[in-house]
């Protein structure tokens, strides 16, 4: 097997067990390499440090699947991972949706898993998972018996491992316009032209968090999507819940949700620019028992995390002066270069321009199903907050 020789001073995250290794950090590589074969790592002292896989096109030359040297990695070994994975959300009472794999924090780097009841979203988002794609959609079988199975791998990402972006069916063809039960409601979710995987199941415990806090209230929602924190707002008994969006196709399923769960008399959408309402409507003096934000990733390079930063203090200070007093901002960030301190940090600069004083209600990262690994800052990348706005 080809050996790949790092450097003799090795990062700490390496040490820590992160399972990407960068082509900076290795000295040699010792045999024939072919993107997406398995080799092994080992320290300049010839010490094993893992199996993984390669490639040569990426700046993330191996990604490492074990660290156990008698661990073969084959067919046999993708199956037992995802049934390790499958009986770990089980025991956390995650049956019906949920991420079924989360990358490396299952200890299967860039590959992604999404349960939607029996259909299934899959990612191969490196070139050695992305060959691993017939063992993995055998698993699948093998273990759910699904209705049907979906790739959605129409990410750019992919182009940096030298792959084109593809989605498609990876089962018998099927109905890729799906209804999931979440939290007592029904929630159209489109597989095939969906963000992402078609629903973001992270924030799925999140909208629970809401239920007291909305009752009897005016509620505002931007960067509503296709409405699901809006619809649960209904459910939990608001007055009324205005969603903001700037995709027409967005608020089209937000109001097909509504009408699903008798809501489309509570529940109204506009298809508009949220920062562009956001701004206007405080300078109008709007206001609203609750405000909630659930902006996409402002950034996903380093270089532009100050912008970043300056875009999420402009919509929670908006957002904030939109809340009458006494009210509530419910407020989120997906970016994962922003880490939690400092996006608490962001609301904070926020509240002082805003002339707010905040009470904090709660603050929570994305679902359980999405495990975070201490040190992996990828695998802790939503920050979810409630402050009572005084």
């Amino acid at each position: 097997m080809t050996k790949v020789i790092l450097k003799k001073k090795i990062s700490r995250r390496i040490e820590s067990g992160h399972p990407w290794i960068f082509a900076n950090e290795v000295h040699a590589v010792e045999g024939d390499v072919a993107g997406g074969e398995t080799v092994d790592v080992y320290t300049h002292d010839k010490k094993f440090m893992g199996r993984g896989y390669i490639n040569p096109q990426s700046q993330i030359l191996v990604r490492l699947l074990t660290r156990d040297k008698s661990e073969t990695i084959d067919d046999a070994f993708f199956f037992n991972k995802l049934k390790e994975a499958w009986e770990y959300r089980q025991r956390l009472g995650y049956t019906e949706n949920c991420r079924l794999v989360f990358g490396e924090a299952d200890y299967l780097p860039a590959l992604i898993i999404d349960k939607f009841s029996d259909y299934f979203v899959l990612q191969t988002l490196a070139l050695g998972m992305d060959k691993w794609k017939p063992a993995i959609v055998q698993a699948l079988e093998k273990l759910f018996s699904p209705k049907g199975i979906y790739e959605r791998n129409d990410v750019p990402v992919r182009e940096l491992e030298g792959m084109p972006q593809q989605k498609g069916f990876l089962s018998a063809p099927f109905d890729t316009q799906i209804i999931i039960n979440e939290n007592g409601l029904r929630m159209h979710v489109d597989l095939e032209s969906g963000q992402k995987t078609g629903y973001f199941l992270d924030q799925h415990d999140n909208r629970r968090a809401i239920q007291h806090i909305v009752k009897g209230a005016d509620v505002l929602g931007a960067f509503c999507y296709t409405g699901s924190f809006e619809t649960h707002a209904g459910w939990y008994g608001a007055k009324s819940v205005l969603g903001l969006d700037i995709s027409e196709n967005a608020v089209a399923q937000a109001r097909r949700n509504a009408a699903l769960n008798g809501l489309e008399n509570i529940c109204t959408y506009q298809a508009v620019n949220a920062f562009d309402v956001l701004k206007q409507w405080s300078k109008d003096g709007r206001q609203y028992d609750v405000v909630m934000l659930d902006p996409p990733a402002f950034t996903k390079s380093r270089e532009t995390i100050q912008k970043a930063i300056t875009g999420y203090k402009e919509i929670n200070l908006r957002g904030m002066k939109l809340v009458k007093k006494g009210g509530f901002l419910v407020t989120s960030s997906c970016t994962n270069l922003v880490q939690p301190e400092l996006f608490l940090e962001t609301i904070q600069m926020a509240a002082k321009d805003a002339r707010r004083k905040l009470r904090q209600v709660t603050f929570q990262a994305q679902a359980s199903d999405h495990p975070i690994i201490e040190g992996w800052e990828n695998t802790n990348y939503l920050k979810f907050l409630i402050v009572q706005v005084l």
